[in-house]
């Protein structure tokens, strides 16, 4: 199909994309494009301009930070999966970045613009959740932080206010004693998620004193398997926590599996993944 009639605008600067937000209540910014130009052919969006944000430098790194790893929201996947910093100290990050659809979608598509679409099934978001991470959000009022966990509010929905846009991404450096692994379920390689799962664990003794699972397509948003890391946190076994992984979770029920294959599925790939995260 053929979108409805849109302006376009090539921003100069973030301060410049702003602007351009700021003057239509209906801008959408445009970045890789590969959620927004579908939507928009079939009517799903009908934004009146695009603004283009995909070619600003300034958005385009990954940076020391510290404690954290600083990721520009116009990163291409291709290039936070190549990144050293990330590769030595976040790898889940650039692992997952390699997994995101096909070698296309991953060259032209880009971290910021996957979390700002907050697709339930998008693995990405599902990692940030495990790490804890934050989001760094410039707009009219200023730049504001906010928790990977308070950004994706519902299904393409998110905490962004007015006229403001995501511009960065801090994801925490791992230390020696943690394990990870993003294990998903998809019906072809390039496809979504069926279910993905992601574990950060502390590892202690061959075991797990702590971790973190986050769920992908398990809900209207990335979830934490709140259930199952508290059951590790009690000292439970890898397989008795796993069993928790879908409790309480309300998964869709679509062409690809059903809720409650995808309830299975979670606690399936809960167990994998822990105990990949404990292998590695």
């Amino acid at each position: 199909m053929i979108p409805a009639t849109f302006d376009y605008e090539r921003a100069e600067s973030v301060e410049h994309a702003l602007q351009l937000l700021g003057e239509r209540e209906d801008s959408k910014l445009l970045a890789g494009g590969h959620s927004l130009l579908p939507a928009m052919k079939l009517r799903i969006a009908r934004p009146s301009r695009l603004v283009d944000i995909g070619g600003l430098a300034e958005l385009d790194y990954v940076r020391d930070a510290g404690d954290r790893i600083a990721i520009g929201a116009v990163t291409r996947h291709k290039d936070v999966r190549d990144a050293p910093l990330l590769r030595e100290h976040c790898p889940i990050v650039s692992f997952t970045a390699g997994q995101v659809g096909d070698p296309q979608v991953r060259h032209r598509g880009t971290i910021g613009g996957s979390i700002s679409h907050s697709d339930p099934a998008s693995d990405l978001p599902t990692v940030l959740f495990a790490l804890d991470a934050e989001m760094v959000v410039r707009g009219p009022g200023g730049e504001r932080t906010i928790p990977a966990l308070d950004f994706c509010t519902g299904v393409f929905q998110t905490a962004l206010g007015e006229g403001e846009m995501l511009v960065e991404i801090r994801v925490p450096k791992l230390g020696g004693g943690t394990g990870w692994s993003y294990v998903k379920m998809a019906r072809r390689a390039q496809d979504w998620a069926t279910v993905g799962v992601a574990a950060v664990v502390e590892r202690s003794n061959g075991g797990i004193s702590r971790a973190a699972i986050a769920l992908t397509n398990m809900g209207a948003t990335a979830v934490r398997a709140r259930a199952a890391e508290e059951a590790i946190a009690g000292g439970a076994e890898i397989a008795e926590a796993s069993e928790l992984a879908s409790e309480g979770r309300n998964p869709p029920s679509d062409h690809s599996a059903s809720a409650d294959f995808r309830r299975h599925l979670a606690r399936v790939l809960t167990r994998r993944a822990l105990e990949e995260a404990v292998a590695g």
